[in-house]
């Protein structure tokens, strides 16, 4: 009707509106006035931008969350949170309120990892985890993960990412690039990423001239551009192994990074775990 204002409509009928935003559109909304300030702070509202089994996820929480409202329990979802005994990691992405998920490298299957002469375990402060993993030294790189789409947000879009660092001492790791590879279903994504930190330029004649021949010698071989890990604001590096769509149905998406073509020794990576988070 002319003249109305939204004061002037039911507070049931704002929070139905608002409910076809965002979280970050129902916050910025809360100042407009009194009455849709009530309406964005609403239980019923934050309850449908809750995932529909939050109840099922704070069972598996390692430590329970305090709250007294859906809101609250929603910002707080949205840090992360370890659960399953601490082996896996879970939060929600802020502005759309999808799933987001890590799987330490305990959850990984990751060749000869249970062999100290191969790899070793230990904790690190850096780590949202107890614990990382260190490769010491071997010839066949193979690390794979898995998780059932179910868990994840349906109707999305999703990346994984090997989150790793690199020992003072590592070598060998980029003498071939290692294969990344994602498959859900009949679904199939394959690429390649050389396993180095990304080289930062340094004003030396020297320096170009083995930068170009490198080039030209990689140009040969590999068409495209090269693929390194990316830093991270944590501290850590990320890998992108591929995309995939879940579509909300049970099915179980596989993830890997390997290099078994070379025979020769590399050690020195550092695995944190495997990264689910929407693609933006």
């Amino acid at each position: 009707m002319e003249g109305m204002k939204l004061d002037d409509l039911p507070e049931d009928c704002i929070t139905r509106i608002l409910s076809r935003t965002s979280p970050q559109d129902a916050c910025n909304s809360s100042l407009v006035s009194t009455v849709v300030n009530s309406a964005a702070s609403s239980d019923l509202l934050w309850e449908g931008f809750l995932p529909s089994d939050y109840r099922e996820i704070l069972s598996r929480l390692v430590s329970p969350v305090v709250f007294r409202s859906k809101k609250e329990l929603f910002h707080r979802l949205c840090s992360q949170l370890l659960i399953e005994g601490g082996k896996k990691a879970f939060w929600l992405e802020r502005i759309r309120s999808k799933k987001c998920y890590m799987l330490s490298a305990r959850e990984l299957s990751i060749t000869w990892s249970t062999n100290s002469l191969y790899w070793c375990w230990k904790p690190s402060l850096q780590s949202r985890f107890g614990e990382v993993v260190e490769l010491i030294t071997i010839s066949w790189l193979q690390i794979h993960g898995k998780m059932n789409t179910q868990m994840l947000s349906p109707n999305t879009l999703y990346k994984a990412y090997l989150i790793v660092d690199f020992a003072g001492r590592a070598y060998g790791l980029d003498s071939l690039p290692s294969e990344v590879s994602i498959e859900v279903g009949s679904y199939q994504s394959r690429g390649s990423i050389y396993l180095r930190r990304q080289e930062r330029r340094r004003e030396s004649l020297e320096r170009v001239w083995i930068l170009n021949r490198n080039e030209a010698l990689r140009s040969r071989v590999v068409k495209g551009e090269e693929h390194v890990p990316q830093e991270r604001g944590d501290g850590w590096l990320e890998i992108e192994l591929g995309e995939f769509y879940s579509d909300g149905s049970d099915k179980e998406v596989k993830m890997s990074l390997k290099e078994v073509k070379g025979e020769h020794l590399k050690g020195g990576l550092i695995v944190e775990g495997i990264e689910l988070r929407p693609k933006l």
